[in-house]
């Protein structure tokens, strides 16, 4: 038999149909994710075609992009979010779809909820009307994005049509070093393979480093594979996959040993060939700051803003990136002051990534000159932070404590940047824009915009005051 990769195992299990005119497959979708941003035109879709949804058991919906992070109890003050909102809560009525609202008790972002509650599992095939859907990768599924005549096509059918993508492995040896995190790998990692580097490919990372890493940090690197041009990215299922789940979905023990020999066998043979192989070495990564308007514009906290490129093309989108982030060649990333904190978002909204903060501003204060906010994942991280008396860390150092929700990761809410203001940001995208008309947006490590927040500038956490 033929070496196969995870890709093809999990691809080859859900192959419904072929068309060998168009070389597309009929993939069936084992768990549609929703939000009330892309479904609400899907719906009437269907709604005027006069279909059901085929298994509004395989779907879940929750709020999470435009919700207010603030008070819960008032009116949502923006006119658009407040229809998407209740549109959500009509249509799964309707439909017959779990929903997740803003009383819930797991409402939070869609890629948060999904691997906490267990609905996210080894092989299976997942898709959501958002392109950071590839989270779901990290427990070995295969998991992307899609746009709104998708989404209608996996409600009214439960299946999707896709050309298979080409294969990359991305090998990263060794371990990360103290005070090094996920984020800042996967963003030295498309500083060094650009934000087409994966283009057309799902990714599957592999190596002692990523073994080495918690699932919460695994969800991190893929989450941003996107930010690389991957379609997915995929990590295979492994004992620290199955020690996550265990926790969350409360089968016998009979079924728990049946599941764990069958997720087993997902990893990729040896010998199976993938299209592009990338190696790194964890311990050259250091922590990382962006310094332009795209993910892989980043370099180590400790270094410069670059000299503008030679290359024509390269070299006039660097100067208008760095025109728009208002630096010069040269600047020392250490001394770029910010005004704004934001820890939060599917990149970095975990439990896990609130604890690393905390530890940093621990019996500190944020900078008078820096307004900073923490927004959990999801009201479950809320919770179990607030268990923690994480909550209690950061309010005592000057921090916002907000409710669960996208926030400031795409300003489609009341946590906007004004013209012109700085971000030390732990979302996944750094676009013009982006946070809010005119805001400037660096993204890093939940440890290293805690940091930031004290210090008032960037500083790298591995020396900065003595820890």
């Amino acid at each position: 038999m033929t070496a196969r990769t995870l890709l093809d195992k999990v691809w080859d299990a859900h192959v419904v149909t072929s068309d060998a005119a168009t070389g597309m497959d009929l993939l069936y979708i084992d768990l549609h994710l929703l939000h009330e941003v892309t479904s609400p035109q899907a719906f009437e879709g269907l709604r005027l075609a006069g279909r059901r949804v085929r298994r509004p058991d395989l779907c879940v919906a929750t709020v999470d992009h435009n919700v207010p992070t603030r008070d819960r109890s008032l009116p949502l003050a923006d006119a658009l979010a407040d229809a998407q909102v209740q549109a959500l809560r009509t249509n799964c009525q309707e439909f017959g779809i779990r929903l997740f609202g803003l009383d819930s008790p797991e409402q939070g972002i869609v890629h948060v909820i999904g691997p906490d509650l267990g609905l996210t599992r080894p092989g299976m095939t997942i898709v959501c009307g958002d392109s950071h859907t590839s989270t779901h990768g990290a427990f070995g599924a295969l998991a992307f994005g899609i746009g709104t005549s998708e989404v209608e096509h996996v409600l009214a059918t439960q299946t999707l049509w896709m050309r298979r993508p080409r294969t990359m492995r991305i090998v990263v040896s060794g371990r990360l070093r103290r005070g090094v995190s996920a984020k800042d790998l996967v963003l030295a990692l498309i500083s060094r393979i650009g934000v087409s580097g994966a283009a057309g490919h799902v990714i599957e990372y592999a190596g002692s480093a990523i073994r080495a890493l918690s699932m919460e940090a695994r969800m991190t690197v893929c989450n941003m594979s996107i930010e690389a041009g991957a379609r997915a990215g995929m990590i295979a299922p492994d004992a620290v996959t199955a020690a996550y789940l265990r926790r969350r979905m409360g089968v016998d023990d009979a079924t728990w040993k049946a599941l764990r020999e069958k997720w087993r066998a997902l990893a990729s043979d040896p010998g199976a060939v993938f299209h592009r192989t990338v190696r790194m070495a964890a311990r050259e990564v250091e922590p990382m700051v962006t310094w332009g308007t795209t993910p892989a514009m980043a370099a180590p906290v400790t270094g410069r803003v670059p000299a503008l490129p030679d290359h024509p093309t390269a070299r006039a989108a660097a100067e208008r990136a760095l025109e728009y982030m208002a630096l010069e060649p040269g600047t020392p990333l250490q001394d770029i002051r910010v005004d704004r904190v934001f820890i939060g978002s599917c990149t970095n909204g975990r439990l896990e990534d609130l604890r690393a903060a905390a530890r940093v501003v621990e019996g500190r204060r944020v900078h008078p000159r820096v307004q900073a906010i923490v927004v959990p994942g999801s009201t479950r991280v809320r919770r179990a932070a607030q268990a923690e008396g994480l909550h209690r860390v950061f309010m005592d150092a000057g921090f916002e404590w907000r409710h669960a929700g996208c926030s400031m990761c795409l300003g489609m809410n009341d946590d906007v940047l004004g013209p012109g203001e700085r971000c030390a940001s732990t979302s996944n995208r750094n676009f013009e824009g982006r946070q809010g008309r005119g805001g400037r947006t660096h993204l890093v490590s939940p440890a290293t915009a805690a940091a930031a927040a004290v210090a008032g500038h960037f500083v790298d956490v591995r020396t900065w005051g003595g820890r």
